[in-house]
């Protein structure tokens, strides 16, 4: 009672003072890491920012530096790195902060492996001297003529004697734990062949932004966007089996290093570190080619993409990415003949939404080879059954009603309509469905023909025009949520995530398209515990178990009025129904829920909106497993 007399006292008298107070009993309470984020957060408005992360999240203090240097004496192995870095004419103060961040590695166990590519610069020969002279771990080699990065790389490699190298450019910077990190991640998995991690941009004046917070390995976005970049580690020998750097790719010859040695490994042996241990740098008049010539880097990454597909022996189209040039749009080839779609539409009344989502579905799809199975769960409105009975007459052939008694099931409605469905590939269709453009189909298809997907889905709109369905990320408000929900239709989405075909762990049935076989194969929609919500998260994480890919594709755009015919999962008589099926989820999946590999750890699960995590999900190895 004295402390609160005390603190009554200090507010009258003076309330700074007060506010001291009150700071030093709630850094009694809950520590420094909690009173740090609870002083950001009232000192800025828009305390979620980048730069409050980076203060709580991404710098490491005296306890950190004493921690990693006593995790690096215990590790069972020390690996040798060798940083590769190819220089040309870059700034003085930006080439000497790059060979000093290099030099201040916790981890001692590297060597700096530099072809000077016959720089003209005074300045860059004094410089690799005088940090040759310092450092018996920096090696160099002079060319003789300019060579072009993908030559002056090779050449770099040449000097490297450790079993795995690291790609670093002229003047970006490595975080003082990133060669540590990587020794880490070598330490674990010892197979590996490829390791990268998230990375940002930092400006001439040091101050970092646009972070990438990446997904772990993910073949089709890669195709997309070289979302590997920096920092980027490869096993030596893969990388002299695929026969290092190709010229005539300037510009985004580490793209088509990245591609070529993919095809050499397996994703077993491909290691994502969701931390950013790489800072680019960015300035007015840089000497990067791909910044001097971008339109010639992109298109050798275009270039680098169709190699890669030309090698697999797959017929793709290669193109600039709507409403994003520096990206690439892939269309897989459709299949030949065209494989009969059987899309299924479970309703009750509401032929207000489900005529326009029939007709659409029937005249307004760019795939004739369709059949629409129209499940009727107990409608009783007498123009929605003049409906039924009017479509099935006047598309015959095309269009089936199938009768469907009892309480609202979705699981059990699909998993009846797919028993009766002719098709090869079935397509899980609301009635609230609504056709924006006639190759949605198409576009699905060529995804769910391919032997490694599961399912596809798609980019759905809300009513408004603003987005609905981007994918389904686990653990966003307890179970899963729809990334992305709510923002304008023309979002790129982190990173450009929402320009490009992408994987992710889950897609709303909704509107999916899957192979009927593979539909069988891991056992349908659960119709006994999972009756109405879930399903479709549950039916993504089984097919992701038995080893299939999720994709979800920007290219197929409908709209989608959010289960409007049956109203909300919170309605009150629903609600009793809906924690039990979240009970079943956590039951189920477990920790699978709070770790979703295709999207990073640093993002947030608060909402569905991106933006970085307060605080992020991330290990970090020096706490012995603390959360970041």
């Amino acid at each position: 009672m004295y402390l609160e007399d005390m603190k009554r006292v200090i507010w009258r008298v003076s309330p700074p003072l007060h506010r001291i107070v009150r700071g030093l009993f709630y850094l009694h309470r809950h520590g420094f890491a909690a009173t740090k984020r609870r002083i950001l957060q009232e000192l800025t408005p828009d305390w979620r920012s980048y730069e409050n992360w980076i203060a709580l999240y991404d710098t490491l203090g005296p306890e950190d530096r004493r921690a990693i240097a006593a995790d690096i004496a215990r590790m069972p192995v020390r690996p040798l790195i060798s940083v590769v870095m190819p220089v040309y004419n870059p700034p003085e103060r930006f080439l000497i902060r790059a060979l000093d961040t290099v030099r201040a590695q916790f981890y001692p166990d590297w060597e700096l492996c530099i072809a000077d590519d016959a720089s003209t610069e005074p300045h860059v020969a004094r410089v690799l001297e005088r940090y040759a002279a310092l450092d018996s771990r920096i090696k160099i080699v002079w060319r003789k003529e300019n060579g072009h990065i993908a030559a002056a790389s090779n050449s770099a490699l040449a000097l490297a004697g450790a079993e795995f190298v690291a790609m670093m450019d002229h003047d970006d910077e490595l975080t003082p734990h990133a060669l540590y990190r990587v020794a880490v991640e070598i330490n674990r998995h010892p197979d590996l062949d490829l390791l990268y991690s998230d990375e940002d941009k930092i400006d001439e004046d040091g101050r970092r932004h646009d972070p990438f917070f990446k997904p772990d390995w993910d073949l089709d976005r890669l195709c997309g966007q070289n979302m590997v970049n920096h920092l980027a580690v490869y096993r030596r020998a893969l990388i002299q089996e695929i026969g290092g750097f190709r010229g005539g790719y300037e510009g985004s010859q580490d793209y088509d290093l990245v591609l070529r040695a993919a095809e050499r490994t397996k994703p077993s042996r491909i290691r994502h570190v969701p931390e950013i241990l790489y800072h680019w740098r960015v300035f007015s008049g840089s000497s990067a080619f791909s910044t001097r010539h971008a339109d010639t880097a992109i298109a050798a990454a275009r270039r680098a993409v169709a190699d890669h597909f030309s090698r697999r022996g797959i017929a793709v189209r290669i193109g600039p990415a709507p409403g994003a040039n520096a990206y690439t749009r892939v269309e897989f080839p459709l299949p030949s003949p065209r494989p009969l779609v059987s899309l299924i539409v479970p309703t009750r009344d509401r032929v207000d939404l489900l005529r326009p989502c029939v007709e659409g579905l029937l005249h307004r799809t760019d795939w004739p080879e369709l059949e629409v199975l129209i499940v009727d769960n107990g409608s009783e409105a007498a123009e929605t059954l003049g409906y039924l009975d009017d479509i099935q007459r006047r598309e015959e052939g095309r269009v089936r009603v199938l009768p469907h008694a009892g309480p609202f099931n979705y699981s059990a409605i699909n998993n009846s309509a797919v028993r009766a469905a002719r098709g090869s590939l079935i397509g899980l269709v609301n009635n609230d469905i609504g056709v924006i453009s006639p190759d949605w189909l198409g576009e699905m298809v060529r995804h769910a023909v391919r032997p490694e997907v599961g399912a596809v889905g798609a980019k759905l709109y809300y009513g408004d025009g603003t987005l609905q369905h981007a994918g389904v990320v686990t653990g966003i408000q307890g179970v899963a949520g729809h990334i992305y929900s709510r923002l304008p239709r023309e979002h790129p989405g982190d990173a450009g995530s929402l320009r490009l075909a992408r994987n992710v762990s889950c897609i709303t049935a909704a509107c999916l398209v899957m192979r009927k076989a593979v539909f069988e194969e891991v056992g349908g929609l659960d119709a006994e515990r999972l009756k109405v919500a879930f399903n479709d998260v549950d039916l993504c994480l089984r097919l992701r178990r038995a080893g299939y890919l999720i994709v979800w594709t920007p290219h197929a755009e409908l709209y989608h009025l959010e289960s409007a015919s049956r109203g909300p999962d919170t309605a009150p008589d629903k609600v009793e129904r809906f924690n039990a099926e979240i009970r079943t989820m956590k039951e189920r999946w477990g920790g699978a829920l709070t770790r979703d590999p295709c999207y990073n750890a640093n993002l947030t699960l608060e909402d569905c909106g991106g933006g970085p995590a307060f605080p992020p999900r991330t290990e970090k190895p020096w706490r012995r497993g603390e959360p970041g």
